[in-house]
């Protein structure tokens, strides 16, 4: 590696170590989002105290997704804050899709503080709904993919499409109220189809949580699942 990398690397850390030490007005940090640099960006998210306007949501919420990782993460963890606070709220409402798409970010840090941050937002069904609905869709995608495998195909395009499910399943456990236990069954009985422990493990941590014994034949299909961690969710 050459040593333009380490110099690179040393001059940005210099560079995000300046702007993290200087005020900025909110208007400069909204600036900074929208246009700045991937250090400025990264440290406008984590200086950023409220959201003022509508303008100012949409400017951040932008960062969610199709960017950096590194803005990525500092937005959801901004996102996941402001809503814990409750000083903002009905700025994010209008974004059901990007927060869908970033369930299935390929940063697990991103998807768990975006699910923690929709299961504040649940409370408004326009907004739940819009979302389960592209999870759903999602989902879908993940069981195409999945079946159109073969031998030949590489590891990774497995884990990218068990990944997705992963997450998906993990909203999904926000949401059981608001599917039908039809079409619920029908998503838990071809999840635990797959031979990834992990996802098997997921479906179960739904199941405890539902009462219909519409389930109860799945259930105990997967108390004497063949991996331990699967068996030990029902205790």
């Amino acid at each position: 590696m050459n040593s333009g990398f380490y110099k690179d690397v040393s001059t940005n850390y210099e560079y995000a170590c300046e702007i993290m030490e200087e005020n900025f007005s909110h208007a400069a940090l909204i600036e900074m989002l929208q246009n700045g640099n991937i250090p400025q960006k990264q440290i406008a998210a984590f200086k950023l105290k409220t959201l003022k306007t509508e303008h100012d949501g949409k400017v951040l919420i932008s960062n969610l997704t199709g960017c950096d990782g590194k803005i990525r993460e500092a937005v959801a963890f901004k996102i996941n804050n402001l809503l814990k606070e409750k000083s903002c709220y009905s700025e994010f409402l209008n974004f059901p899709e990007v927060f869908a798409n970033a369930t299935v970010d390929i940063n697990g840090n991103i998807c768990r503080l975006v699910i923690d941050s929709v299961n504040i937002l649940k409370m408004n069904k326009e907004f739940s709904d819009a979302y389960l609905n592209k999870v759903l869709l999602t989902v879908n995608e993940a069981f195409d993919g999945l079946d159109k495998i073969i031998y030949k195909d590489k590891k990774y395009a497995i884990n990218k499409h068990l990944f997705k499910l992963y997450w998906c399943l993990e909203a999904i456990k926000l949401f059981t109220d608001y599917i039908s236990e039809e079409k619920l069954l029908k998503i838990l009985l071809r999840a635990s189809q797959e031979s990834e422990y992990t996802i098997r493990e997921k479906v179960a941590q739904i199941l405890i949580i539902l009462s219909s014994p519409k389930f109860d034949d799945l259930k105990n299909t997967l108390i004497h699942d063949s991996n331990y961690y699967v068996r030990t969710v029902f205790g």
